[in-house]
């Protein structure tokens, strides 16, 4: 029996965890983070909120469970992806990370796209305000001076293993992100980072996932109760994280994650990029294989707002949504929730949500069937998309993140798809546990640690009699997306 230690640093909250034989969930932490709004379609975080939430997670688990924390045999960290985070000469932020669901370098979009015409087919995917590369060019027109200073270029995960270990790295899940990276070569691209005017000496060295990339610090170590030396995993994307953590290392497996964002992880044998679906392709967590991600900008986001707009909290509102008759769904609207725009298929960051088939029958209830069924039309047609560009097809569908404690969305989402969706063991903390995966390798595990298969806690099956109440929903919903 093996211990470790996965870390998982998502947009609206942090979740540590200790794993036995990272499978088995003993203790876990979680602390939210807030997230800055300064202007609309802005979106930024204090990095060192990032570290500091780390560190009470770590508290916690060190004043609860200190027998455990002091046999973990590694760390390991899953991260938000495609932040941009610039660092001065002495590694210390020099403005707020910009995150993924920044909306302010559309305009740069085209200029990038006018600098280097096939980037789609050499990075992760087409230039999108969320990708790391078009924050550049904006901090370069709108923060000149900040950007002169700059001396590293950052992402989430790498900033807080920094913070614990002191050293510099980033991997190949994490790097695809940037669009700095040929994410087929599996290295940084000095033909990219001079279209951006960017220093290859500005970017960390690039390690596997599950290589040691430092080991804890000593007060760090001291002020936990773990063993001196401990080793910390380079780490992760998210999606590549949460989708390790669910047991989808192979080609044919697909994790759904129903997140503050919603993706479509399909694990590839092959680079298949689809840039002109705005797919986002990029190394896996685990050898030999590409994860390709559809992004749904908005799915518990989306039940947030919903909540908030009905007056309700986001469980109750699930709950009202659940309880419609067959009738009542049907007669429910149709609602595109576009809130943070388009990525998947359509490339449409300005896009805007809409709602169609409004009547003085809508309830809070009926809002609430609409956003859930919303979102997973929009799933659909992120694998639709995925499928035609020669993706993998999935033979297993495994869901996980918050949305999963909704069976009503999860059968959506199996119904739309016909086929069954599998939650895992432990789906809520999928990322701490994709982390800990690379942890235990790290430390010293072999290798087929990554794919060892998760066990299924339920499997939710197509609904036939759902399948036939949502066809026609389907087809008003397209013409909805088409009307943009």
């Amino acid at each position: 029996m093996s211990l470790t230690l996965g870390i998982d640093l998502g947009t609206s909250g942090i979740k540590a965890a200790i794993l036995e034989d990272a499978a088995r969930v003993l203790a876990s932490a979680a602390h939210p983070v807030a997230v800055s709004i300064p202007q609309m379609g802005w979106s930024e975080q204090d990095p060192d909120l990032w570290v500091s939430t780390v560190w009470a997670c770590l508290d916690d688990l060190a004043a609860s469970h200190p027998a455990e924390m002091a046999a973990v045999t590694g760390i390991g960290l899953s991260g938000q992806m495609l932040a941009c985070l610039i660092l001065d000469g002495d590694l210390r932020p020099l403005r707020p990370a910009m995150l993924w669901n920044d909306q302010r370098a559309i305009a740069e979009c085209a200029d990038l796209s006018a600098r280097v015409p096939d980037i789609g087919n050499r990075t992760n995917g087409t230039p999108d305000p969320g990708i790391t590369a078009p924050k550049l060019l904006w901090l370069a027109k709108n923060e000149p001076r900040v950007l002169a200073q700059a001396k590293m270029l950052m992402l989430t995960k790498d900033y807080v293993r920094l913070a614990l270990t002191g050293e510099v790295a980033c991997d190949p899940t994490d790097a695809g992100g940037t669009q700095l990276f040929d994410c087929r070569a599996g290295s940084w691209d000095p033909k990219l980072c001079q279209a951006l005017n960017w220093d290859p000496a500005h970017l960390p060295p690039i390690l596997n996932p599950w290589d040691a990339a430092g080991a804890l610090r000593p007060a760090l170590a001291r002020r936990w109760g773990m063993r001196a030396t401990l080793p910390v995993a380079t780490g992760c994307g998210d999606n590549m994280g949460s989708s390790l953590g669910a047991g989808a290392a192979t080609p044919g497996d697909a994790v759904l994650t129903i997140g503050t964002s919603g993706v479509a992880c399909l694990v590839d044998a092959k680079f298949s990029p689809g840039p002109q679906s705005a797919i986002l392709t990029s190394a896996h967590a685990a050898p030999n294989a590409y994860l390709s991600m559809g992004v749904v900008m908005a799915a518990t986001a989306a039940l947030d707002w919903t909540a908030r707009l009905t007056g309700m909290t986001p469980a109750a509102l699930v709950a009202a949504a659940t309880d419609l008759s067959p009738a009542q769904r049907a007669d429910a609207p149709i609602f595109l929730p576009a809130l943070n725009g388009i990525r998947t298929p359509l490339n449409r960051p300005d896009a805007m949500g809409r709602m169609d088939g409004l009547h003085p029958g809508v309830t809070p209830a009926s809002l609430g069937y609409a956003l859930l069924e919303g979102v997973a039309f929009q799933f659909a047609d992120c694998i639709a998309a995925q499928r035609a560009v020669g993706v993998t097809p999935p033979k297993r569908f495994l869901a996980v993140g918050g949305g999963t404690r909704s069976t009503l969305w999860v059968q959506l989402l199996a119904t739309i798809l016909d086929h069954p969706v599998d939650l895992p063991e432990g789906s809520e903390v999928a990322g701490p546990a994709g982390a800990a995966r690379l942890a235990s390798v790290a430390a010293g595990a072999p290798i087929s640690t990554l794919s060892t298969p998760r066990q299924a806690r339920a499997t939710i099956q197509p609904d036939p009699q759902l399948a036939a109440l949502i066809a026609p929903r389907k087809t008003r919903f397209d013409r909805l997306t088409a009307s943009l």
